[in-house]
Protein backbone atom coordinates (compact mmCIF):
# COMPACT_ATOMS: atom_id res chain seq x y z
CA UNK A 1 0.00 0.00 0.00
CA UNK A 2 1.57 3.55 -1.01
CA UNK A 3 2.59 5.62 2.04
CA UNK A 4 0.94 9.24 1.89
CA UNK A 5 3.76 10.61 0.87
CA UNK A 6 4.01 8.36 -2.08
CA UNK A 7 0.67 9.37 -2.98
CA UNK A 8 0.70 12.25 -2.66
CA UNK A 9 3.70 12.12 -5.51
CA UNK A 10 1.70 9.57 -7.70
CA UNK A 11 -1.67 12.06 -7.49
CA UNK A 12 0.65 15.40 -8.15
CA UNK A 13 2.51 13.74 -11.00
CA UNK A 14 -1.21 12.42 -12.60
CA UNK A 15 -2.55 15.90 -11.74
CA UNK A 16 0.61 17.75 -13.86
CA UNK A 17 0.21 15.15 -16.42
CA UNK A 18 -3.06 16.17 -17.44
CA UNK A 19 -2.75 19.96 -16.99
CA UNK A 20 -0.15 19.48 -19.52
CA UNK A 21 -2.57 17.49 -22.10
CA UNK A 22 -5.58 20.16 -21.30
CA UNK A 23 -2.79 23.00 -22.69
CA UNK A 24 -1.53 20.79 -25.52
CA UNK A 25 -5.35 20.09 -26.83
CA UNK A 26 -6.53 23.79 -26.49
CA UNK A 27 -3.56 24.98 -28.20
CA UNK A 28 -2.56 27.09 -25.39
CA UNK A 29 0.36 29.81 -27.03
CA UNK A 30 2.53 29.15 -23.69
CA UNK A 31 3.22 25.79 -24.13
CA UNK A 32 6.83 26.02 -25.04
CA UNK A 33 8.04 22.68 -26.87
CA UNK A 34 6.84 22.13 -30.49
CA UNK A 35 4.56 19.82 -31.90
CA UNK A 36 5.94 16.67 -33.47
CA UNK A 37 5.16 17.59 -37.41
CA UNK A 38 6.34 15.75 -40.84
CA UNK A 39 5.94 16.83 -43.89
CA UNK A 40 5.58 13.60 -46.80
CA UNK A 41 5.47 14.37 -50.54
CA UNK A 42 3.12 11.42 -51.99
CA UNK A 43 4.06 10.82 -55.76
CA UNK A 44 3.46 7.94 -58.28
CA UNK A 45 0.09 7.97 -58.18
CA UNK A 46 -2.64 10.73 -58.52
CA UNK A 47 -5.44 10.86 -55.39
CA UNK A 48 -2.95 8.38 -53.33
CA UNK A 49 -2.61 10.94 -50.45
CA UNK A 50 -6.38 11.42 -50.22
CA UNK A 51 -6.31 8.35 -48.00
CA UNK A 52 -3.79 9.46 -45.75
CA UNK A 53 -5.17 12.53 -44.47
CA UNK A 54 -8.32 15.12 -44.59
CA UNK A 55 -7.48 17.73 -47.91
CA UNK A 56 -6.88 21.27 -47.30
CA UNK A 57 -5.55 23.77 -49.40
CA UNK A 58 -5.19 22.82 -53.27
CA UNK A 59 -3.63 24.46 -55.80
CA UNK A 60 -0.97 22.79 -58.71
CA UNK A 61 -0.32 21.01 -54.92
CA UNK A 62 -2.36 19.81 -52.60
CA UNK A 63 -1.90 19.47 -48.63
CA UNK A 64 -3.73 16.91 -46.59
CA UNK A 65 -3.53 16.70 -43.23
CA UNK A 66 -3.16 13.98 -39.95
CA UNK A 67 -2.95 15.37 -36.60
CA UNK A 68 -3.10 13.04 -33.55
CA UNK A 69 -2.81 15.16 -30.25
CA UNK A 70 -0.33 17.22 -30.62
CA UNK A 71 1.48 15.42 -33.77
CA UNK A 72 0.64 16.11 -37.45
CA UNK A 73 1.81 15.16 -41.06
CA UNK A 74 1.05 17.12 -43.59
CA UNK A 75 0.69 14.72 -46.85
CA UNK A 76 1.94 17.11 -50.44
CA UNK A 77 0.69 15.65 -53.76
CA UNK A 78 1.70 17.46 -57.01
CA UNK A 79 -1.31 18.08 -59.53
CA UNK A 80 -0.63 18.33 -63.16
CA UNK A 81 2.17 16.39 -62.94
CA UNK A 82 3.83 14.81 -65.00
CA UNK A 83 2.35 17.84 -67.52
CA UNK A 84 4.44 20.15 -65.50
CA UNK A 85 7.34 19.64 -63.46
CA UNK A 86 7.05 22.79 -61.24
CA UNK A 87 4.42 20.84 -58.99
CA UNK A 88 6.54 17.97 -58.75
CA UNK A 89 9.56 20.22 -57.65
CA UNK A 90 7.42 22.17 -55.21
CA UNK A 91 6.08 18.94 -53.39
CA UNK A 92 9.67 17.65 -52.82
CA UNK A 93 10.95 20.49 -51.88
CA UNK A 94 8.54 20.99 -49.18
CA UNK A 95 9.09 17.48 -47.78
CA UNK A 96 10.78 15.61 -45.01
CA UNK A 97 10.67 11.55 -47.12
CA UNK A 98 8.48 10.63 -49.42
CA UNK A 99 6.06 8.00 -50.69
CA UNK A 100 6.74 6.79 -53.86
CA UNK A 101 3.74 4.59 -55.59
CA UNK A 102 4.93 2.98 -58.43
CA UNK A 103 2.47 1.30 -61.05
CA UNK A 104 5.01 1.00 -63.60
CA UNK A 105 8.51 1.60 -64.15
CA UNK A 106 8.57 4.43 -66.81
CA UNK A 107 10.37 7.48 -67.78
CA UNK A 108 8.19 9.61 -65.05
CA UNK A 109 8.95 7.08 -62.23
CA UNK A 110 12.22 7.90 -63.73
CA UNK A 111 12.24 11.70 -63.31
CA UNK A 112 10.79 11.19 -59.76
CA UNK A 113 13.85 9.38 -58.27
CA UNK A 114 16.08 12.23 -60.10
CA UNK A 115 14.29 14.98 -58.58
CA UNK A 116 14.14 13.45 -55.24
CA UNK A 117 17.52 12.56 -55.01
CA UNK A 118 18.70 15.82 -56.43
CA UNK A 119 16.45 17.28 -53.38
CA UNK A 120 18.26 15.34 -51.24
CA UNK A 121 14.88 13.72 -49.53
CA UNK A 122 16.62 10.98 -47.49
CA UNK A 123 14.01 9.06 -45.86
CA UNK A 124 10.31 7.39 -47.20
CA UNK A 125 9.47 4.09 -48.73
CA UNK A 126 8.34 2.66 -52.19
CA UNK A 127 4.94 1.38 -52.25
CA UNK A 128 5.22 -1.12 -55.23
CA UNK A 129 2.00 -2.01 -57.50
CA UNK A 130 0.97 -3.99 -60.53
CA UNK A 131 2.88 -6.95 -59.35
CA UNK A 132 5.97 -5.13 -59.49
CA UNK A 133 8.71 -6.32 -56.66
CA UNK A 134 11.79 -4.41 -55.01
CA UNK A 135 14.15 -7.09 -57.42
CA UNK A 136 13.53 -4.38 -60.01
CA UNK A 137 13.37 -0.89 -58.00
CA UNK A 138 17.07 -1.72 -56.06
CA UNK A 139 19.10 -1.21 -59.24
CA UNK A 140 17.59 2.01 -59.82
CA UNK A 141 18.72 3.16 -56.52
CA UNK A 142 22.05 1.58 -55.78
CA UNK A 143 24.56 4.51 -54.80
CA UNK A 144 21.54 6.85 -54.76
CA UNK A 145 20.10 8.57 -51.10
CA UNK A 146 17.17 6.55 -51.98
CA UNK A 147 18.52 3.30 -51.44
CA UNK A 148 17.60 4.17 -47.56
CA UNK A 149 14.08 4.00 -48.29
CA UNK A 150 12.04 1.26 -47.47
CA UNK A 151 10.02 -1.15 -49.38
CA UNK A 152 6.56 -0.55 -47.74
CA UNK A 153 2.56 -2.61 -47.79
CA UNK A 154 -0.19 -0.81 -50.09
CA UNK A 155 -1.97 -0.22 -46.70
CA UNK A 156 -3.04 3.36 -46.19
CA UNK A 157 -3.89 2.64 -42.32
CA UNK A 158 -0.44 1.23 -41.74
CA UNK A 159 0.83 4.25 -43.60
CA UNK A 160 -0.73 7.31 -41.46
CA UNK A 161 0.39 5.07 -38.36
CA UNK A 162 3.98 4.89 -39.67
CA UNK A 163 4.48 8.76 -40.50
CA UNK A 164 2.18 10.03 -37.32
CA UNK A 165 4.77 7.58 -35.10
CA UNK A 166 7.72 9.51 -36.36
CA UNK A 167 6.30 13.11 -36.51
CA UNK A 168 5.98 12.02 -32.70
CA UNK A 169 9.56 11.41 -32.91
CA UNK A 170 10.90 14.22 -33.95
CA UNK A 171 13.13 16.26 -31.62
CA UNK A 172 11.71 18.66 -29.60
CA UNK A 173 13.06 22.26 -29.68
CA UNK A 174 12.38 24.71 -26.64
CA UNK A 175 14.29 27.27 -27.09
CA UNK A 176 14.50 30.39 -30.30
CA UNK A 177 17.68 29.53 -32.23
CA UNK A 178 18.92 33.07 -32.02
CA UNK A 179 15.55 34.67 -33.51
CA UNK A 180 17.01 33.89 -36.87
CA UNK A 181 14.08 32.39 -38.66
CA UNK A 182 14.11 32.03 -42.22
CA UNK A 183 9.97 30.88 -43.48
CA UNK A 184 9.44 30.25 -47.42
CA UNK A 185 6.07 30.91 -48.34
CA UNK A 186 4.35 28.19 -50.48
CA UNK A 187 0.29 29.65 -50.21
CA UNK A 188 -0.80 33.33 -49.05
CA UNK A 189 -4.18 34.85 -48.59
CA UNK A 190 -6.64 37.49 -47.05
CA UNK A 191 -8.57 36.58 -44.26
CA UNK A 192 -11.49 38.82 -43.50
CA UNK A 193 -10.89 40.33 -40.08
CA UNK A 194 -7.47 39.10 -40.15
CA UNK A 195 -5.59 40.41 -43.15
CA UNK A 196 -2.75 38.37 -44.76
CA UNK A 197 -1.60 35.11 -44.05
CA UNK A 198 1.27 33.01 -45.31
CA UNK A 199 1.56 29.31 -45.26
CA UNK A 200 5.25 27.71 -45.11
CA UNK A 201 7.48 25.67 -43.33
CA UNK A 202 10.12 27.12 -41.02
CA UNK A 203 13.11 26.68 -42.84
CA UNK A 204 15.82 27.92 -40.25
CA UNK A 205 16.09 28.79 -36.87
CA UNK A 206 12.83 29.91 -35.02
CA UNK A 207 10.14 32.75 -35.11
CA UNK A 208 8.08 34.67 -32.21
CA UNK A 209 5.23 36.45 -32.58
CA UNK A 210 6.04 40.36 -33.02
CA UNK A 211 8.75 39.09 -34.87
CA UNK A 212 9.84 41.87 -37.14
CA UNK A 213 10.57 39.68 -40.71
CA UNK A 214 12.13 41.37 -43.99
CA UNK A 215 9.99 39.89 -46.76
CA UNK A 216 12.44 39.01 -49.89
CA UNK A 217 12.36 40.30 -52.78
CA UNK A 218 11.28 43.55 -52.34
CA UNK A 219 12.73 44.60 -48.73
CA UNK A 220 9.45 45.60 -46.93
CA UNK A 221 9.42 44.38 -43.36
CA UNK A 222 6.12 42.32 -42.05
CA UNK A 223 5.42 41.85 -38.07
CA UNK A 224 4.26 38.57 -37.18
CA UNK A 225 0.86 38.66 -35.60
CA UNK A 226 0.37 35.18 -34.55
CA UNK A 227 1.46 32.04 -35.41
CA UNK A 228 -0.82 29.14 -36.02
CA UNK A 229 0.12 25.31 -35.92
CA UNK A 230 -2.41 22.95 -37.60
CA UNK A 231 -4.92 25.66 -36.10
CA UNK A 232 -3.84 25.78 -32.61
CA UNK A 233 -1.85 29.46 -31.27
CA UNK A 234 1.14 29.20 -30.25
CA UNK A 235 4.13 32.33 -29.38
CA UNK A 236 6.87 30.13 -31.42
CA UNK A 237 7.71 27.99 -34.34
CA UNK A 238 10.98 26.15 -35.05
CA UNK A 239 12.79 24.75 -37.86
CA UNK A 240 10.90 21.73 -39.41
CA UNK A 241 7.34 23.31 -38.18
CA UNK A 242 4.11 23.63 -40.48
CA UNK A 243 3.06 27.66 -40.09
CA UNK A 244 0.12 29.56 -40.91
CA UNK A 245 1.48 33.21 -39.86
CA UNK A 246 -0.76 36.17 -39.40
CA UNK A 247 1.04 39.61 -40.75
CA UNK A 248 0.93 43.51 -40.39
CA UNK A 249 2.30 45.76 -42.44
CA UNK A 250 2.70 43.98 -45.45
CA UNK A 251 0.05 43.02 -48.48
CA UNK A 252 -0.50 39.33 -50.37
CA UNK A 253 0.60 40.93 -53.00
CA UNK A 254 4.07 41.22 -51.97
CA UNK A 255 3.86 37.32 -50.72
CA UNK A 256 3.41 35.17 -53.69
CA UNK A 257 4.94 32.33 -53.25
CA UNK A 258 8.34 31.82 -53.76
CA UNK A 259 8.48 34.91 -50.85
CA UNK A 260 10.68 34.57 -48.00
CA UNK A 261 10.03 35.80 -44.63
CA UNK A 262 13.44 35.83 -42.56
CA UNK A 263 15.56 37.73 -39.79
CA UNK A 264 18.36 35.80 -40.81
CA UNK A 265 21.48 38.13 -41.93
CA UNK A 266 22.77 35.65 -44.13
CA UNK A 267 19.97 35.67 -46.60
CA UNK A 268 20.81 36.97 -49.70
CA UNK A 269 19.24 37.82 -53.23
CA UNK A 270 20.98 37.02 -56.41
CA UNK A 271 20.33 37.83 -60.10
CA UNK A 272 23.53 36.48 -61.01
CA UNK A 273 24.69 33.00 -60.79
CA UNK A 274 28.56 32.52 -61.21
CA UNK A 275 28.34 28.93 -60.03
CA UNK A 276 29.23 24.96 -60.08
CA UNK A 277 27.06 22.60 -61.06
CA UNK A 278 26.61 18.70 -61.16
CA UNK A 279 24.71 16.90 -64.12
CA UNK A 280 23.18 13.35 -62.74
CA UNK A 281 24.08 10.93 -64.88
CA UNK A 282 21.32 10.33 -67.02
CA UNK A 283 21.77 13.52 -68.15
CA UNK A 284 22.32 13.25 -72.21
CA UNK A 285 23.98 16.18 -73.53
CA UNK A 286 26.44 19.08 -72.29
CA UNK A 287 24.58 22.67 -70.85
CA UNK A 288 25.44 25.05 -73.74
CA UNK A 289 25.02 28.97 -73.63
CA UNK A 290 21.94 30.60 -74.48
CA UNK A 291 20.12 27.96 -72.81
CA UNK A 292 16.91 28.54 -70.61
CA UNK A 293 17.34 26.89 -67.32
CA UNK A 294 15.33 27.12 -64.12
CA UNK A 295 16.59 27.29 -61.00
CA UNK A 296 14.49 25.67 -57.81
CA UNK A 297 15.31 26.62 -53.97
CA UNK A 298 12.94 26.86 -51.50
CA UNK A 299 9.69 27.41 -52.78
CA UNK A 300 11.40 29.25 -55.72
CA UNK A 301 11.25 28.18 -59.53
CA UNK A 302 12.83 30.63 -61.93
CA UNK A 303 13.85 30.73 -65.21
CA UNK A 304 17.49 31.88 -66.38
CA UNK A 305 19.59 32.35 -69.49
CA UNK A 306 23.15 30.54 -69.58
CA UNK A 307 25.45 33.36 -70.37
CA UNK A 308 28.67 31.43 -69.64
CA UNK A 309 29.74 27.57 -69.61
CA UNK A 310 33.40 25.99 -68.36
CA UNK A 311 34.88 23.05 -67.49
CA UNK A 312 37.76 20.92 -66.61
CA UNK A 313 37.11 17.73 -69.00
CA UNK A 314 34.39 16.97 -67.37
CA UNK A 315 30.50 18.61 -68.75
CA UNK A 316 29.18 16.87 -65.59
CA UNK A 317 30.90 19.65 -63.79
CA UNK A 318 30.36 22.39 -65.40
CA UNK A 319 31.19 26.17 -63.98
CA UNK A 320 28.25 28.37 -64.85
CA UNK A 321 26.93 31.58 -65.22
CA UNK A 322 23.46 31.57 -65.00
CA UNK A 323 21.42 35.05 -65.68
CA UNK A 324 18.23 35.08 -63.74
CA UNK A 325 14.49 36.77 -64.10
CA UNK A 326 14.43 37.57 -61.24
CA UNK A 327 16.08 37.41 -57.64
CA UNK A 328 16.63 34.31 -56.26
CA UNK A 329 16.66 34.18 -51.98
CA UNK A 330 19.25 31.90 -50.24
CA UNK A 331 22.33 31.66 -48.50
CA UNK A 332 25.63 30.77 -49.77
CA UNK A 333 26.12 27.39 -50.06
CA UNK A 334 22.51 26.08 -50.36
CA UNK A 335 22.28 23.67 -53.14
CA UNK A 336 19.50 24.19 -55.87
CA UNK A 337 17.70 21.81 -58.34
CA UNK A 338 18.97 22.71 -62.06
CA UNK A 339 16.29 21.84 -64.51
CA UNK A 340 15.54 22.02 -68.22
CA UNK A 341 11.63 21.95 -69.35
CA UNK A 342 12.55 21.25 -72.74
CA UNK A 343 14.44 18.44 -71.68
CA UNK A 344 12.03 15.36 -72.78
CA UNK A 345 11.69 12.68 -70.79
CA UNK A 346 13.74 13.85 -67.66
CA UNK A 347 13.81 17.39 -67.42
CA UNK A 348 15.88 17.52 -64.10
CA UNK A 349 18.99 17.95 -65.00
CA UNK A 350 21.91 18.21 -62.10
CA UNK A 351 21.99 21.01 -59.10
CA UNK A 352 24.22 23.86 -58.75
CA UNK A 353 25.73 25.32 -55.61
CA UNK A 354 24.20 29.08 -54.66
CA UNK A 355 26.82 31.55 -54.02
Amino acid sequence: MATPSAAHHILLGVAIRLIRLTLASCGNSQVTSRMGNLIVAVIGASGYADSLGKKGTATDIILYDLKRGTDSVTFVEPTKYPERIAPLFYAVAMADKAVVVVDELNSTFGECLVMLQCSSVKGGCFILRNYLTRDRIEPLIRGTCLEKFEFAEDNPTLLRERFITEAAQQETETEAEGGVGTVPVDHAFNVKGVGPVILGTVARGSVTKHDAMQVLPGGKTAQVRSIQKQDDEFDSAYEGDRVGLALRNVEVADLDRGAVLTRDPAVKCSKLLDTHALLVKYWPAKIKTGMILHVGHWMQFINGRVESVSDEGDWRKPILTVALDRELIHRPGDQAVLMYLEGGKLRVAGTIELP
